[in-house]
């Protein structure tokens, strides 16, 4: 294996969402990266039918050993495997793992040098912390689903993007990683709580600080960075499709009049706010005019700031997206491909994804189980 995480040796309990996210960016750096999941029973229904196939991207590159974790020798089995990990990632609600013998105090009492990842909605205590929620409800109390959208609307679903994956994923990875580092310096491990919601107010620290400063307004739709500003927004063209304008700088501006052909007086007045809507109509009535693909001729690859919207059928083909190769096809699904990109140890193309307990035996044996103790896990229906 090669990558950054090479040698790394993590021990994932299957979940949804910011979990798996986090496992799938350390397995694409290179780790080893060896998924729990859960024994499914003979006719139980998959609530989320894309799980364990080879459209489950979040399930890249690693190998899967399903256990059953509510038997003594499925648990046992579990603690063998995190006796040998370096990290140990779970996005359970607080308590879980503790009931099932998993805990952190029990882990770090049989290797002490073990960093337990943990993620959840609203972390591991507070008030909330025993509460359901989902992305929507982490990111709407951090004040970042307040100040998304439009003003005559209310605030749409940023997709799960800002706290399952950004707030929650990325942040749990970055923190494992600091955790690691800091463990081979001092030989000691130790928990990292990755609560989405303390996540996704983080993305949101440029905004508290134009806030602070008093240069963001609670309105939707006001501001520079939120479609407020009429050259920081995007557009509907004449075929339907959209483009996207970010020409805050005055050179980029100036090149988007330029080409545009836009001499009105009234846009040397662009940071007075009280212009704003008459010069997003402006904009709106012009960019209306051409299509899309028409735009990207005249504009693309410019000094305006411009990108054409693109919909996930048309962004693998993009040219730059396909010279870069942004997107990867794995078992014939279009994903996008691991990021960021390395100069020295570059990973390979991840693997695709294992189905549930496909690995048993193999991974069980590079762990260190006899065949005997395999053997016994199976007659024992562990495995």
């Amino acid at each position: 294996m090669t990558g950054p995480l090479a040698g790394l040796r993590v021990v994932e309990m299957v979940g949804i969402g910011p979990c798996p996210f986090a496992a799938m960016m350390l397995a694409d750096m290179g780790a080893e990266v060896i998924r729990i999941d859960r024994k499914a029973k003979s006719g139980e229904d998959n609530p989320y039918p894309v799980l364990g196939t080879r459209y489950d991207v979040m399930a890249r590159g690693r190998r899967s050993l399903a256990l059953d974790l509510k038997k003594p020798a499925g648990r046992q089995a579990a603690m063998r495997l995190v006796e040998r990990a370096d990290v140990l990632l779970e996005g359970f609600r607080p308590g879980v793992m503790e009931r099932l013998g998993l805990g952190p105090d029990c882990c770090l009492e049989r290797n002490p040098k073990l960093v337990y990842g943990r993620v959840t909605g609203w972390g591991q205590d507070g008030p909330l912390a025993q509460a359901a929620g989902h992305d929507i409800n982490y990111v709407a109390l951090s004040g970042m689903l307040h100040a998304t959208g439009r003003a005559d609307s209310p605030p749409p679903p940023p997709l799960n993007l800002v706290g399952d994956f950004g707030g929650g994923g990325m942040m749990l990875a970055f923190g494992v990683a600091c955790a690691v580092l800091e463990a081979r310096k001092s030989g000691k491990g130790q928990v990292v709580d990755a609560a989405m919601l303390d996540g996704a107010a983080l993305l949101g620290a440029m905004m508290y600080g134009l806030r602070g400063f008093g240069a963001w307004s609670g309105q939707r739709e006001a501001n520079l960075l939120d479609g407020g500003a009429p050259f920081y927004d995007t557009y509907a063209c004449l075929d339907g499709k959209f483009i996207s304008v970010g020409a805050i700088e005055p050179q980029f501006f100036a090149t988007l009049l330029s080409r545009t052909g836009l001499h009105d007086p009234l846009f040397t007045k662009r940071w007075n706010k009280a212009h704003w809507p008459e010069l997003k109509e402006r904009f709106a009535a012009l960019f209306a005019t051409r299509t899309r693909d028409e735009w990207c001729r005249l504009l693309e690859g410019s000094e305006v700031c411009f990108a054409p919207v693109l919909d996930m059928a048309e962004a693998p083909r993009h040219p730059h997206n396909a010279a870069r190769r942004t997107f990867v096809e794995i078992d014939g699904v279009t994903q996008p491909a691991p990021a960021p990109r390395f100069s020295r140890t570059a990973p390979p193309t991840p693997a695709a994804p294992s189905s549930p307990g496909a690995d048993n035996e193999a991974i069980l044996a590079d762990w260190g189980f006899t065949d005997e103790a395999i053997e016994a896990l199976k007659a024992s229906e562990v495995i």
